[in-house]
């Protein structure tokens, strides 16, 4: 119970951080037009796709990580133009090129039967890349576990990749993972998905 209020209040905090999300049912961000296009195109919620890009860069058009991701959906580079961005942090084209990689990973991952399990996969890609997600479907596979189920079955590998036993066993093809970020990633968007889902009108 300790656990569910403190994360319950920092999924409140986030959402009064946010001075465009409204309680009223107006707005989550200054980009939702475009958003809302672009998830369309995905077949997604805008809500999903908004609750993503805040996890991201929290509507900072701007931002940019250790790492050299850039813009509202976190771009490296090479993805942005692979993508179609021309000016990575134009807001259009960065949601835009980050939604074509998205549409990108839901193809590559159709092959996952159940469409919320499918979900994770391709947020857990977008954060870790699909090549660790695999990795971790294959010791999963290995371990007696359903490399089609997220919780508690691929995350919890995902989790173990950032231990040696598991990051260099033979099954392994992409090293070591902090698998704590992407396990995160995912929860934390769902979790704001939902509360997007009842303040916000679709």
């Amino acid at each position: 119970l300790y656990d569910k209020y403190h994360r319950n209040k920092r999924f409140y905090t986030q959402r009064v951080k946010s001075e465009f999300f409204s309680l009223t049912g107006d707005k989550i961000s200054p980009y939702d037009d475009e958003i809302k296009v672009q998830a369309n195109g995905l077949g997604w919620d805008w809500r999903l796709l908004a609750s993503q890009i805040y996890q991201e860069s929290q509507f900072d058009p701007n931002a940019t990580s250790w790492a050299g991701a850039r813009g509202l959906m976190q771009l490296m580079p090479a993805t942005a133009r692979q993508f179609g961005a021309k000016k990575i942090l134009d807001p259009a084209q960065n949601i835009a090129a980050g939604s074509r990689y998205l549409r990108w990973l839901a193809n590559y991952w159709k092959e996952i039967p159940d469409s919320l399990q499918r979900m994770k996969f391709i947020l857990a890609s977008y954060n870790a890349g699909q090549g660790h997600v695999e990795d971790a479907r294959k010791l999963a596979v290995k371990y007696g576990k359903d490399p089609n189920i997220w919780d508690e079955n691929v995350a919890e590998f995902m989790l173990k990749k950032a231990q040696e036993k598991y990051f260099n066993d033979e099954v392994v093809q992409f090293g070591y993972c902090r698998g704590e970020e992407p396990v995160n990633y995912v929860a934390e968007i769902l979790e704001r998905y939902g509360h997007y889902r009842k303040f916000t009108q679709l």
